[in-house]
């Protein structure tokens, strides 16, 4: 397997957002497929990959879509995901690789494993990024540009499977990280699904204000509340899969937050300045650290 030369033949892209357009859009530029094919139920979403250049076909018919294909990546919301996979495993070819790109692991390796048949080989994959925009028309080819990508294969997975998925995303500009899947749920339960809901909650909680200060907070809106705003914006489809699919992690540590979140509102009620002061503190120290980790 040359460096620069083709790693697949034919990729199948199943489901056709962000994530999925701009992985098809990363293998075209670094021309590591020589065909590839988007699987959409929604035609507006086919027609705009053809219409993007994203993909060379396109099909609503999830055999004809994997026919032939090594690699067949899912990308559809998680909850859905173990669907996709009994939809098109019959049209799969001994030796094909089947990735995702989901932000729950676990479940989507349950869901996904049961449908695929012998000879099959599974690299559940996440790619640590993404903005609040969704559809094949937000996708760019930079998206993972200096990003991680986790892999969570299960023990046994082939290990020159495990290499070609691995290239794949290299290719695209990810630094590579394996992890055991229940491992990978527990962190992204706090480095990612926690802040979403928080964040969720929050514009929520602005939305049900009274119209006029409801429009007073969006016009004098700072940075922070612009923040969560933005990470609100996400898809929700997605995000309804991610927190029903990660139910036990993200319950635990929305269970902790949930006893600091006590622990300020005594500090603040009884004036403990001291105790306030020092977590704000440990607190800017983290901020330090990811921008040292480049992932500011």
């Amino acid at each position: 397997m040359s460096k620069d030369g083709i790693l697949f033949d034919r990729i199948a892209f199943i489901g056709i957002g962000l994530i999925g357009s701009s992985l098809a859009l990363s293998a075209r530029k670094t021309n590591s497929a020589s065909h590839i094919t988007v699987c959409d139920i929604n035609k507006a979403h086919r027609d705009k990959a053809l219409e993007l250049g994203i993909c060379d076909t396109a099909t609503g018919d999830f055999i004809e879509a994997v026919k032939d294909a090594d690699l067949v990546v899912i990308c559809t919301p998680p909850g859905v995901c173990g669907d996709a996979a009994a939809a098109f495993a019959p049209g799969l070819k001994e030796g094909a690789i089947v990735s995702d790109v989901g932000s729950v692991k676990q479940a989507i390796i349950h869901d996904v494993s049961q449908h695929l048949p012998d000879g099959i080989h599974f690299v559940p994959a996440h790619p640590i990024a993404g903005t609040e925009h969704s559809g094949p028309e937000a996708g760019f080819a930079e998206l993972f540009d200096k990003r991680w990508l986790i892999l969570t294969p299960p023990a046994g997975t082939d290990e020159e499977a495990v290499k070609k998925v691995s290239t794949l995303w290299e290719r695209a500009g990810s630094t590579i990280e394996v992890m055991d899947a229940q491992h990978h749920d527990m962190v992204l339960a706090i480095t990612s699904h926690l802040p979403h809901l928080i964040a969720f909650t929050i514009v929520g909680t602005a939305d049900d204000l009274g119209d006029h200060l409801k429009q007073e907070v969006i016009k004098f809106s700072a940075s922070g509340f612009r923040d969560f705003t933005r990470i609100a914006a996400s898809d929700p489809v997605m995000w309804r899969d991610v927190f029903l699919n990660n139910k036990e992690a993200v319950l635990e540590i929305l269970q902790r937050f949930s006893e600091d979140l006590t622990f300020l509102q005594r500090a603040i009620r009884w004036g403990e300045g001291d105790k306030l002061e020092e977590l704000f503190t440990r607190t800017r120290e983290i901020r330090r650290d990811i921008i040292e980790a480049n992932q500011a």
